[in-house]
Formats: C-alpha cells, sequence, structure tokens
C-alpha cells in the first residue's frame, strides 16, 4: 500500500514513559505507521536546553528507546533515531538562523515560559530551541507533524523559517510542514490537579511492576466532594472514572458511572478495579519490553541503523540547501 507522505515527529529523552506520554502521543505514533512515512526522533540536543546534568542522558534515551519499540513503533519500516546522531540538523540549524530574527525568537510564549523556569539558565540554545526544531523537521522534508491545536504556533512558525529561506535565496528547496491535527488528551496526574509529569511526581510509568501500578492507583484523588463511602459521587469530575473510560470495557464503564452516583461503589474498589484493568492493558507492552532489555546492543543498533538512514535523507537534501545559497563546494 502506498503511504500518504512523510510525518516527523520528536520528543526529547525523558526516560521511562508515563501513561501521559502514552495517550498523548505514543499511541499516535504507532497508528500513523500504518498511512505514513514515519521518522521519530529522540530530541537529546534540544534537552542540552534545560539539563543542568547530562549524567543520565544516555540511560535516559535508552529507556525512552524501549518504550517506543516496545509500544508498536516499527524499525524495520520507520526511522527512529537520536537527533545528535544526524550531524546535519546543526549545520541546517545554523544555516536558519541567519534568516530568522532575534525578536521573533524572544517574543515566542514558549521562550518567555522556559525563562520564567529557569532564569539563571537563558542560554543561547534556549533562545533558538525553535529553530533547530524547525531544522529537524525540514530536514528530511516532511510534509506534515503530528501536533496538538495547542501547538499550531510552533508549527507555524516552522513555516516562517521557510518561507523566509526559500524568499531569502529564490528557491523552494525547503517544503513548509503542515499540521496534522492530532487530539492530544491533557492526561492529569494522580494528584487530581496537574498534569502527568515526571517533574511533580505525579505519573505512572508503563514500565512500573504490576504492584507500582496499583500503589500508585491506589494514591489517585478522586472526587473531592465525596468523604464518605455512602457520599454520591460525580464521575464527571472524578479522574480515576476519566482513566477507566480508557482502560475499562464501555459496559464496566456504564456500571461505574451508576454505581458512583448512587454510592454502589466506593473510590477504593473503583480504584482497585481501575489498576487490574490498566495492569491487563499494559501486560503485552511490559512483557515485550523486557525481552527487549535483554539485548540492550540491540536497541543501539536499531537507533543507529535509524540514524544511518536518516543522515541518507539529511545529506541530500543538505546538497541542495548548499547549492541554493551558493555554497563553496
Amino acid at each position: 500500500m502506498s503511504k500518504k507522505g512523510r510525518v516527523f515527529s520528536g520528543a526529547r529523552p525523558t526516560g521511562r514513559q508515563h501513561l501521559g506520554n502514552y495517550l498523548g502521543a505514543m499511541q499516535n505514533y504507532v497508528a500513523l505507521q500504518q498511512d505514513y512515512d514515519c521518522i521519530y526522533c529522540i530530541v537529546d540536543l534540544h534537552a542540552l536546553t534545560t539539563l543542568e546534568t547530562t549524567q543520565e542522558l544516555t540511560q535516559n534515551t535508552y529507556e525512552m528507546a524501549l518504550d517506543w519499540l516496545a509500544v508498536g513503533i516499527r524499525p524495520e519500516e520507520s526511522i527512529m533515531f537520536v537527533q545528535s546522531h544526524v550531524p546535519q540538523v546543526t549545520e541546517l540549524h545554523t544555516i536558519l538562523s541567519m534568516v530568522t530574527p532575534l525578536g521573533k525568537l524572544t517574543d515566542l510564549p514558549t521562550f518567555k515560559e522556559k525563562a520564567r523556569q529557569q532564569p539563571q539558565n537563558i542560554n543561547y540554545g534556549l533562545v533558538g530551541y525553535p529553530v533547530l526544531m524547525t531544522a529537524d523537521i525540514v530536514l528530511y522534508k516532511a510534509g506534515l507533524v503530528p501536533v496538538g491545536v495547542d501547538q499550531a504556533p510552533h508549527l507555524e512558525f516552522a513555516r516562517e523559517v521557510v518561507r523566509s529561506f526559500n524568499y531569502r535565496y529564490q528557491t523552494n528547496v525547503l517544503i513548509e510542514p503542515a499540521m496534522k491535527a492530532t487530539e492530544v488528551p491533557k492526561v492529569i496526574g494522580i494528584d487530581g490537579v496537574n498534569k502527568m509529569s515526571k517533574s511533580l511526581d505525579n505519573h505512572i510509568e508503563l514500565a512500573s511492576t504490576p504492584e507500582e501500578t496499583r500503589q500508585r492507583v491506589m494514591m489517585m484523588v478522586t472526587d473531592p466532594q465525596r468523604q464518605r463511602r455512602s457520599d454520591p459521587g460525580r464521575p464527571e469530575v472524578c479522574n480515576v472514572f476519566s482513566l477507566h473510560k480508557v482502560f475499562s470495557s464501555p459496559e464496566e464503564v456504564a456500571e461505574i458511572d451508576r454505581d458512583c452516583r448512587n454510592a454502589g461503589i466506593g473510590c477504593v474498589d473503583c480504584k482497585k478495579k481501575l489498576a487490574a484493568n490498566l495492569n491487563a492493558h499494559l501486560e503485552p507492552f511490559r512483557t515485550k519490553r523486557s525481552a527487549l532489555n535483554e539485548n540492550p546492543d540491540a536497541v543501539w543498533d536499531i537507533l543507529h541503523e535509524g540514524a544511518r538512514r536518516a543522515r541518507t535523507i539529511a545529506e541530500e537534501t543538505m546538497v541542495e540547501v548548499r547549492a541554493a545559497i551558493g555554497l563553496p563546494k
């Protein structure tokens, strides 16, 4: 079957992935392989803009690769690699920075947010982060980038950089990527308030043991107005119920909805059901991940082979870019 086009997406190496990563991106990564030529990149260079130490960078990269493979990324079909293994991306980043106004970068909401978060580390890489992101995408001439609607401004910036480059050098070498809008659910953490995040320690890791998963689920905050077992609940505001809608059968979801509202089921039993269903859902993933982890060299071989394939595409693009600019051969 012929594919519809090329998709690119990248994620920072944060180590073992959690339910938020799974529902927000990883499931979509797997599904896109059916219809598109997919390029998935672990963007370790991007991580350097915020990391104070890189001691865990290699291990976090490996752990993320394990999770991507275990969830269903098919390396024989898709290209999966580490960003720093394709040096052409830094070359293109430098070239694109020449057509990007500094004021545009410092006005971006994402930069302002990061600057507030790390006022003592506003580095050049942090300012130029969107340019490197643009280089990631256009280096492989990806026509589509799967993003949530809230990330649309990031992609529009990339399109503007491409237009500036093509106008400056009177070429059409670089293509403007289009947004492939995806529904990215906001997965609330076990605190019931904030988005699931490792930094807030309110997450549930995919690779946790069944018992660890059960313990984290039992810590989840439910309907704050339900103080006693006999109080009727409100499933529509309960974070546990929101995950039931993903990991439990429609019949069980309907039953829990009904029983919660009339106090026929308590929060403890509701959580136990969720933990059991979540563990059952993740069992195939965990089995495959464990098997992959028995041969770390094979995982790195997949990443290195992916980088080799990515470099082939990248160098073809850079030959055209250098020629369009008129750089000496």
